[in-house]
C-alpha cells in the first residue's frame, strides 16, 4: 500500500475525508519544511498544528516554507 492509499484508508476510518492530490502536496511541503529548518520531529507536529489552525493547508505551507528560508 503506497502513502496515498493509507491515508485514503486512514480517513475512512476516522470518518474523514481524504486530503485532494493538492492538500496532499501541501501537507508533505509543510512537513518537509518543518523537518529541514529544524528537527525531524517538528514535521508531524507542525502538521498536527495545521489541523488544528482551521486554515487552508496551501497557505500553511507557504508559511512553514517561510520559515525554512529565515
Amino acid at each position: 500500500m503506497n502513502a496515498e492509499e493509507w491515508v485514503q484508508h486512514f480517513a475512512r476510518e476516522i470518518g474523514v475525508d481524504a486530503p485532494s492530490p493538492e492538500d496532499f502536496d501541501a501537507v508533505l511541503r509543510l512537513a518537509a519544511a518543518a523537518a529541514h529548518s529544524s528537527e525531524r520531529t517538528a514535521a508531524p507536529v507542525a502538521s498536527w498544528l495545521a489541523g488544528q489552525a482551521g486554515r487552508p493547508i496551501a497557505e500553511l505551507a507557504e508559511i512553514a516554507q517561510e520559515l525554512e528560508a529565515d
